[in-house]
């Protein structure tokens, strides 16, 4: 069964997340519940849930962390295949693309704010960013 997610479906799920004393959670990439990206941060913060999520998108809004791919490296390569396309190439002569490339994201105030202390290895990259 296809459940449509809204504001309510989501308090309903954090609810019972609450009721089930879940310790943190994760959510998934599909395209669904980037929409609600804030709505679900929220809910995680009032309940002083950690979470990591699939897209930097969230900690912008401020989630937890994120490990997620190169979105930006991963756009262009999908306008060089449609360039590709629309220029003659057969779709089915382009090798397919595998990422490569990550990227850990952690908001630091949130992480503060529930108590977290970031091991020293993984500020390592907000050090080069200072």
């Amino acid at each position: 069964m296809l459940v449509n997610f809204d504001d309510t479906e989501y308090q309903r799920v954090f609810r019972s997340m609450e009721q089930d004393r879940a310790d943190a959670f994760m959510i998934s990439d599909e395209p669904e519940p980037i929409t609600y990206r804030a709505t679900i941060v929220e809910f995680a913060a009032k309940d002083r849930l950690p979470a990591i999520y699939p897209f930097r998108d969230y900690v912008e809004v401020g989630g937890l962390m994120a490990y997620s791919i190169d979105q930006a490296a991963m756009f262009r390569r999908i306008a060089n295949v449609i360039d590709k396309i629309l220029r003659g190439a057969n779709p089915g002569d382009i090798p397919f693309y595998r990422p490569d490339k990550f990227e850990l994201s952690i908001n630091l105030k949130t992480a503060k704010a529930l108590g977290l202390e970031m091991p020293a290895l993984l500020l390592l990259g907000e050090e080069r960013k200072s």
